[in-house]
């Protein structure tokens, strides 16, 4: 039988006590909108990485804690999305699928030539609404654990925010096919995907400076929000948990 699946903050959980205190919005999502009874059994998942089978406990008040699960959906390689912001829906829907494709971080940045302009506050609550898609589209897929997504940065800020060792990857065209792409040391990767307009020359020297390899998306125009989905579903197929096994026979 397929669980249920609920979101709790790591700080929630008292694993030396078993349990794990319900957030208004945790509570309110069994009782009121899946209409669970006390004694219920769930699957609760702290986001960063830890799920474990619980039971809701009479007063609806914490989730009574039992064995740990292993997360489905929990990516083998590290693989960061650094997308140019997008307008509104469209960035939404980059942050929800990066999420199920197992992408470990989303950092959106100002580009050049991105159409959106957010002030640093305006930046920030956007961002608080990105998380909350990540979370939910965590607790869908299967994710024990949820993304980290930054707040719109400049592209520079964003590349200093990758894990050392990265490999910067910028979907350009005329860039190198995928399977060409060498394997980082570190085991993390960023596809760098631009605005549709593209990215100016003087980003490009950013990323060369920061030893960015460049990659290919294919013969065909992309929209930008597609294109951002694409690359991470290629660097999840060359080095994460998308990869294809060598062709052979069909069954």
């Amino acid at each position: 039988m397929t669980l249920r699946r609920v979101h709790l903050p790591r700080e929630r959980f008292r694993l030396d006590a078993g349990r794990a205190t319900l957030t208004p919005e945790a509570r309110h999502y069994l009782r009121d909108v899946l209409r669970l009874a006390p004694g219920t059994e769930v699957e609760v998942f702290d986001g960063r990485g830890g799920a474990w089978t619980a039971r809701i406990d009479e007063a609806f008040e914490a989730l009574v804690l039992g064995p740990a699960r292993a997360g489905k959906g929990d990516a083998t390689a590290e693989i960061w999305l650094l997308a140019a912001l997008a307008k509104g829906e469209k960035m939404d829907l980059v942050v929800q699928k990066a999420t199920e494709l197992g992408a470990a971080a989303v950092a959106p940045f100002a580009a050049e030539r991105s159409v959106v302009r957010l002030e640093p506050d305006k930046g920030e609550e956007r961002a608080r609404r990105w998380r909350r898609i990540a979370e939910e589209a965590a607790r869908q897929c299967g994710r024990a654990d949820v993304p980290d997504v930054h707040a719109p940065a400049p592209l520079a800020v964003a590349l200093a925010a990758l894990p050392p060792g990265a490999l910067a990857i910028a979907f350009q065209p005329g860039g190198a096919p995928v399977l060409a792409l060498p394997a980082a040391a570190a085991g993390a990767y960023a596809a760098v995907v631009g605005p549709e307009g593209g990215l100016t020359d003087a980003e490009l020297a950013v990323l060369a400076a920061a030893g960015a390899r460049r990659a290919s998306l294919g013969p065909r125009v992309l929209r930008a929000e597609t294109a951002a989905i694409v690359a991470v579903a290629l660097l999840q197929a060359r080095f994460g948990d998308l990869q294809v096994p060598a062709a052979g026979p069909v069954p």
